[in-house]
């Protein structure tokens, strides 16, 4: 009886949290503010933004390349050299290091690791589609149910979008772009938040109905308001990251939880059950990844900075992530349902 009220005022105290947000004022960068560049931006526009400059080449027209923005990456850089060669260091302008872009992309390398990001959540969406999609797989009489594949299906195609707007967003920063990128890496931590809380807890099951319904109107109501306060009041970075860190660190609580308990329970001495460990090791490794960015560093050659190599940290476990859903889909087949 005591199990169950401690499990009952963990997933009240989690539901809570879901929606508990903070907020806190944006940094400038400094380089945008440099006298030289803002001569240089000048004498660029002067003299190349009118009838008689240099046209830009047909693929960077493609990407919505402007004269002025052109101007602006050719001071950036400019200005980025001189610095380099008077043992300056190299400042961040509009808020972003100065990459070397390629074939008219801002951040090649963030773009390739956005892709491959993109690559284990179709195959994983694959996976659970064949694994889930043959007569007899999911029975009342089991403990898969529907609903717990339907929420591994929809981790698939939540993923699958943030790394599209992901890699969107690091060819062209766009207001738009950006904004799309980053709502839907909040919906990724949301969704990853409610995914945890849906297994840990099982509310998947018939006869927890009213706490699924429960959690997935405090979801909603959270996400909802995080992007209209972003969108309506305030756009501030430092409350973005911090509010998904809170709901990440929630979600990574319940899968550490729910790896050691599953794991401690399980009866199997054949080392099999050491895969019950997996969820939890697997978000240390994305946390691990994330830390990345704590080191922020100007790009190395112009191309790889501390956010390129966080998204190339991701791949491997998210393709973790769909060994452990097939390996924790198969056993749910075995297991008959509590009543």
């Amino acid at each position: 009886m005591s199990a169950k009220i401690s499990q009952r005022t963990t997933l009240t105290i989690v539901l809570l949290a879901c929606v508990i947000f903070f907020a806190s004022p944006a940094l400038a960068s400094v380089g945008d503010r440099l006298p030289e560049f803002k001569t240089c931006l000048s004498h660029c526009v002067e003299k190349e933004c009118n009838p008689n400059g240099h046209g830009l080449p047909l693929y960077m027209r493609l990407l919505f390349w402007t004269c002025p923005q052109n101007c602006d990456y050719v001071c950036q850089h400019l200005v980025t050299a001189s610095r380099i060669h008077q043992d300056l260091s190299i400042e961040q302008f509009h808020g972003k290091w100065p990459f070397l872009r390629m074939l008219g992309i801002q951040e090649p390398a963030s773009v390739l690791f956005s892709v491959l990001n993109f690559i284990p959540h179709y195959y994983g969406l694959k996976t659970i589609s064949k694994l889930t999609a043959s007569s007899g797989t999911i029975s009342d009489t089991t403990a898969l149910t529907p609903f717990l594949v339907l929420v591994y299906k929809g981790f698939a195609l939540v993923g699958m979008n943030a790394w599209v707007w992901s890699s969107v967003f690091h060819v062209r920063d766009f207001v738009l772009t950006e904004r799309l990128d980053y709502f839907s890496a909040g919906l990724t931590v949301t969704y990853g938040f409610f995914t945890a809380t849906v297994r840990v807890f099982r509310l998947d099951l018939p006869k927890h109905a009213n706490l699924r319904y429960l959690l997935i109107l405090i979801c909603i109501t959270a996400y909802v308001s995080h992007v209209s306060y972003l969108s309506f009041v305030t756009f501030s970075y430092s409350y973005n990251m911090l509010a998904n860190v809170v709901v990440g660190l929630l979600q990574n609580t319940l899968w550490i939880y729910h790896s050691i308990s599953t794991y401690q329970a399980s009866k199997s001495s054949n080392g099999s059950r050491s895969w019950k460990l997996w969820p939890g090791l697997i978000v240390l490794s994305i946390t691990l990844a994330m830390s990345l960015e704590l080191f922020d560093f100007p790009p190395i050659l112009g191309i790889l900075d501390a956010h390129a190599l966080w998204h190339a940290g991701t791949v491997l476990p998210t393709m973790w992530w769909y060994a452990y859903m097939k390996r924790d889909i198969k056993e749910l087949k075995t297991i008959k349902q509590k009543e």
